[in-house]
């Protein structure tokens, strides 16, 4: 998602809600699904608009040529808060992110936000779903074939290239098409524009996507393959920043990560984490600089350590969907805990109404705590939106 506003209430607002769904992962935003029926329609697109958008300077792949071709081809689409986010990329209606009047109509527009509209743009160019996620996710992709920091400007980029903002954590995305123009999704109640590219204020700085769409080739020898993100990243030879470095990522790249454990305490980045991870030569990474939640889902306790049985009375349940997130608080905005990429097993403790949430076509204000105290929206779990075999917490 993306949340570049008007306000500096609403850009603060923006970046929390990026932050937290950066923490995983990116990429799979809920959005709401809905019969398209809706009583706001984006505006049939003019001749002058299309003319406005385009490839405008020299030197991009045909990939990128054809991601802007894409983007422009949205021109007068309407913004919305989590569009573009559906299991294959495209529009789709969106839902009030909590806070701006201008997002509450929504979830009856079909459209995309910041970055629904760069995945649509590369998908449409590659046939492969590259950006996935949000724009802090995109901003930290493994399939950069070259990145620019905020000093450079505008002045090595070419068409295709995405531009970011955030100070600390990416909130918002934009495609360049050269000649200082870029083409975006801005914000709630707007539509997909061209206008001047901002290289001010918080702009972070841009990527170059790889053109042939192809992340570097896995590790071969076991373990859980993760992206890292970020640049002149290290390894140590023991979990902790004062050991030698044994080796340095220059940029994104993946790892085979065999375990992890609690360690020394890492700030880096606005991060502070003391999960660390035991990769395949037997280096250690922080966490911090590995994509997904703190503690990392699927890899074991390098200790041996399992987690805890089912306990209190818990009742299993199926998930659905892929890219599902669980919560720290029974609130989409909470701190991130943990990242189901695919259908799961749950222990629910307890269910609650707390916030109400619309995804996927269904609204519902009950949540399920689970075994680790985390939370999770009930419209994810199989079964009536009340679960009936659960007590209230």
């Amino acid at each position: 998602m993306c949340s570049l506003t008007t306000s500096t209430a609403r850009r603060f607002l923006g970046r929390a809600f990026a932050t937290v769904l950066a923490a995983a992962l990116a990429a799979c935003i809920p959005t709401a699904a809905r019969a398209a029926t809706a009583t706001h329609h984006a505006p049939a697109t003019t001749a002058s608009a299309q003319a406005s958008c385009g490839v405008l300077a020299s030197g991009a792949s045909a990939t990128a040529e054809a991601a802007v071709n894409a983007a422009c081809s949205q021109i007068g689409v309407w913004y919305s808060w989590g569009g573009g986010h559906g299991a294959t990329p495209g529009p789709t209606y969106g839902y009030y992110d909590g806070s701006d009047p201008d997002s509450m109509h929504d979830d009856e527009r079909l459209g995309f936000d910041c970055s629904g509209l760069m995945r649509y743009a590369y998908y449409r160019a590659t046939g492969k779903d590259l950006l996935n996620g949000t724009a802090n996710d995109q901003f930290h992709t493994s399939k950069a074939a070259a990145r620019f920091s905020a000093g450079q400007g505008t002045g090595p980029l070419v068409p295709g290239d995405l531009m970011f903002w955030g100070s600390g954590h990416i909130h918002h995305v934009a495609l360049y098409l050269g000649a200082g123009q870029m083409v975006e999704a801005y914000e709630s109640g707007t539509h997909i524009r061209v206008t001047a590219a901002r290289t001010g204020g918080d702009y972070a700085g841009a990527v170059r996507i790889n053109p042939t769409g192809a992340p570097t080739p896995p590790p071969a020898d076991g373990g859980t393959v993760f992206e890292t993100w970020g640049t002149g990243v290290r390894t140590h030879s023991t979990p902790s920043v004062r050991s030698a470095v044994v080796d340095t990522f220059a940029g994104p790249t993946q790892v085979s990560v065999q375990c992890q454990e609690h360690a020394e305490t890492v700030t880096a980045d606005g991060y502070t984490n003391d999960a660390w991870s035991r990769l395949s030569d037997g280096s250690w990474l922080t966490n911090i600089y590995v994509k997904g939640p703190a503690w990392l889902p699927g890899v074991p306790d390098c200790g041996g350590d399992s987690p805890a049985p089912p306990s209190g009375g818990s009742k299993a349940h199926q998930t659905w969907g892929t890219g599902v997130r669980t919560h720290s608080q029974p609130n989409v905005n909470a701190a991130v805990v943990d990242y189901f990429a695919q259908p799961t097993t749950v222990n629910v403790v307890c269910q609650t109404h707390a916030q109400q949430v619309t995804a996927e076509g269904y609204t519902n204000d009950a949540w399920s705590k689970l075994t680790d105290g985390s939370w999770m929206t009930n419209i994810y779990l199989k079964g009536p939106a009340w679960l009936t075999d659960v007590p209230t917490c």
